[in-house]
Order: C-alpha cells, then sequence, then structure tokens
C-alpha cells in the first residue's frame, strides 16, 4: 500500500478545493454535502490519512491533517470543516477497543462517524453496556455517517460521562440546520431514546480525550484531543481568509470606482494600504498557527503539553478565528456593495466564518479568561477544554 507524504495530501485537497468551489452552491441548496464531493474524497483516499497504519491508514498527523484542511477551505469552509471533522472522528474510534474496532472498521480502514461531543444524553447501566437517551446538537455529517459518536452522562452509582457509539440508523435525525452559514456542513441535531449500547461501544471520556492509544503506526497517538479539535477547527478559517485576501487582490487590480471619471482603485493609496494590512495580518495569523500545529505535531517526539502550552493552544486557535473575522471585515469594507451579490465567493467566505466562529471552542471571551487565569495559577476546571 502506497503511503502519502505532504505535498501529495496538498495537491489532492487542492484538487478538491476546486471541486468543493463548484459544488458549494449546491451544497448550500442541501445543507449537507454533494454525494458526488463524498465520492471524490473517497477517490482522493483522504478518509484513512491519520488512521493508524496498523489498521490499514496513511498514519499522517495533525501536519497533514490541518494544512489540507487549511487548502480546502479555500474553496469553501463548510466542505472542509465537513471532511475534516469526518476525518478525525474516524482517528477518534481508533481509541475504543479491539471488540469495537473490528466493528467500525469491519469493511474499511475508516468511519464516518458524526460526533457531537457536549455531553447533553444521560446513559444508565444495564447488564452488558448502557441505555442511552438523549439529544446532541451539532451533529456535523450525519447525513454521510455510518456511525454516531455521543457524549452522555451518568449519575449511578456514581457520576461520569462517556462516549458511546451508535449504528446511525439508531439515531432520529432532526432537521435543525437553518443557518445563514456554513450551511454544507448538515450539522443537525441527533436523538436517541432508551437506546442499547454494548460495553465494548463505550469509553470513559478521559480516555478518549487524552488516551495515548497504542495502536501501531499512530502518529497522532498522545495527542490531547481538545487541541486537536481546536486548531484543525481554525483551519477552514484560516483558509478562507486566504481565499479572501486573493479575492480582493483581484478585485482591487480590475475594479474601476462608482461615482467617478474612471478612477482605478489599484491606483488608489487607501486600497493600497488596506490590502497591505490584511495581507500582514494574514502573515501574522499564519504564522502564528503554524507555531501552534508545530508544536501539537512535536508530541510525540518531543513529549506532552504542559499545562500552559496547552491553554496557549487553545488561544491560539480562538485568536485564529478571532483574527480572521477582522481581516474579512476589513476586506469587506473596501471592496463595494457588488462583493455581497449571490454570485460572489466572498460573501460566502465571510458567513461561512461568522458562523464557525460560533464553535464554543472559539468562544473569545471564555478563551482569555482560560488564559489568565492560568496565568495567576488558578487550575482549569472540568469545562474548560484544555
Amino acid at each position: 500500500m502506497t503511503q502519502l507524504e505532504y505535498d501529495e495530501v496538498m495537491s489532492r485537497c487542492a484538487a478538491l478545493a476546486g471541486s468543493a468551489a463548484a459544488a458549494a452552491d449546491e451544497a448550500e441548496r442541501l445543507r449537507r454535502l454533494p454525494p458526488s464531493l463524498i465520492d471524490e474524497v473517497t477517490e482522493a483516499d483522504l478518509w484513512r490519512l491519520v488512521m493508524p497504519t496498523g489498521l490499514g491508514g496513511h498514519g499522517l498527523g495533525i501536519t497533514e491533517l490541518a494544512h489540507g484542511t487549511r487548502r480546502l477551505a479555500q474553496g469553501c469552509p463548510a466542505s472542509a470543516w465537513t471532511i475534516s471533522f469526518l476525518v478525525m472522528h474516524s482517528w477518534l474510534l481508533t481509541k475504543f477497543g479491539e471488540a469495537a474496532r473490528a466493528e467500525f472498521f469491519a469493511e474499511q480502514p475508516w468511519a464516518l462517524a458524526p460526533a457531537p461531543l457536549a455531553p447533553t444524553g444521560t446513559l444508565t447501566a444495564v447488564d452488558g453496556g448502557y441505555r442511552v437517551s438523549g439529544r446532541w446538537e451539532w451533529a456535523t455529517g450525519v447525513h454521510h455517517g455510518e456511525w454516531v459518536m455521543v457524549h452522555a452522562v451518568q449519575t449511578e452509582p456514581e457520576f461520569a460521562t462517556r462516549f458511546v457509539v451508535v449504528r446511525v440508523d439508531e439515531v432520529t435525525i432532526e432537521d435543525v440546520w437553518h443557518t445563514s452559514g456554513m450551511r454544507g456542513t448538515g450539522s443537525d441535531a441527533v436523538h436517541l431514546d432508551d437506546v442499547f449500547v454494548p460495553e465494548h461501544r463505550t469509553l470513559p471520556s478521559a480516555g478518549l480525550m487524552f488516551g495515548s492509544g497504542e495502536i501501531e503506526g499512530d502518529a497522532m497517538a498522545g495527542l490531547p484531543v481538545p487541541q486537536v479539535l481546536a486548531l484543525m477547527a481554525a483551519a477552514p478559517a484560516l483558509g478562507a481568509a486566504e481565499a479572501a485576501v486573493d479575492l480582493f487582490r483581484e478585485r482591487i487590480a480590475g475594479r474601476v470606482l462608482a461615482y467617478s471619471l474612471g478612477d482605478r482603485a489599484k491606483d488608489q493609496p487607501v486600497s493600497q494600504a488596506r490590502l497591505g494590512a490584511v495581507m500582514t495580518q494574514l502573515a501574522a495569523t499564519r504564522a502564528n498557527w503554524d507555531r501552534a500545529i508545530a508544536r501539537l505535531a512535536a508530541v510525540p517526539t518531543a513529549g506532552p503539553l504542559t499545562l500552559e502550552e496547552r491553554v496557549d493552544l487553545r488561544l491560539a486557535a480562538a485568536y485564529t478565528v478571532r483574527s480572521v473575522r477582522e481581516l474579512i471585515g476589513s476586506i469587506g469594507e473596501g471592496s463595494g456593495a457588488s462583493v455581497y451579490f449571490a454570485d460572489s465567493p466572498f460573501q460566502r467566505l465571510q458567513r461561512d466564518v461568522e458562523v464557525l466562529k460560533g464553535h464554543v471552542i472559539f468562544d473569545w471571551d471564555r478563551a482569555t479568561q482560560i488564559a489568565g487565569r492560568a496565568a495567576l495559577g488558578i487550575e482549569p476546571g472540568p469545562a474548560d477544554m484544555v
């Protein structure tokens, strides 16, 4: 089996970016990715990107996943978000035991499994497993899923939380994803009503979030899931910013200013300065994100992250999205009203980033509070996701 390398991953993601851009209107109408785009990801052999080689995967790491997602988002942030989450969730399933893995990967070395991670359901221990009920929001990619992983709370005999995995036909999908942006993610809600889940398809929360993994060829072994999730989820925003800056450069180069005698935008010092400013902001934002990705990728060789580093990486992800929003807003201010026609790719980039920023991991107030508390020597709380 031929193993992929970074340059080939980026090449395939670049090709997919073009397809995602072409399919973006359809994805928004469907409120999920078109089947043709899912098929292209399969043909590009990217679903097993970060799956361990011991399970038949490519055994690549966070560098390839994050940068591939960033490149794909230059075509469509919603598509990049959905595809990358499904790729990452397949890796999460490798943390379960051998019996569960035999089910998940019975037909191919990956499994498409949406995974709303908030613990909004309940579970009760019974003979051989658990009975699970609840409602979970933001099940990205659920319409393409084969399995669904959810997070539930157990109160007896003591308080605990566990992740459980069920077949997609055991959940009820609630059609709620009517949004102004990120429509293609299809992030509908799911329900379980007293469904039995065998013990082997459950895992204590700490085992999934911080378990090291013991499978041969797992380049992501030991990487803490909160930091993987945060930095990878910031990648679609960063890719959107890169695409927006390119569009702005093209816009300035060809725009004739309204209510002028043929004045060109490219000749205006203010337009030149605004372009230079957003290019600089993009470079700084990208450099900070690159730094964070590199530290996370170094965990297998450099050792586990310290608490300060975990907080730093969570903050870097939130800052990336905050900076991208500012950058894209500045581009909109200097581009004229016509970039908001429905056929303009810019308005979709802006809408997608505005909705994307609503993910709890990017809550700027919360992220900065966590960072400030850590700097003062205050231990993080159980819900701080560090």
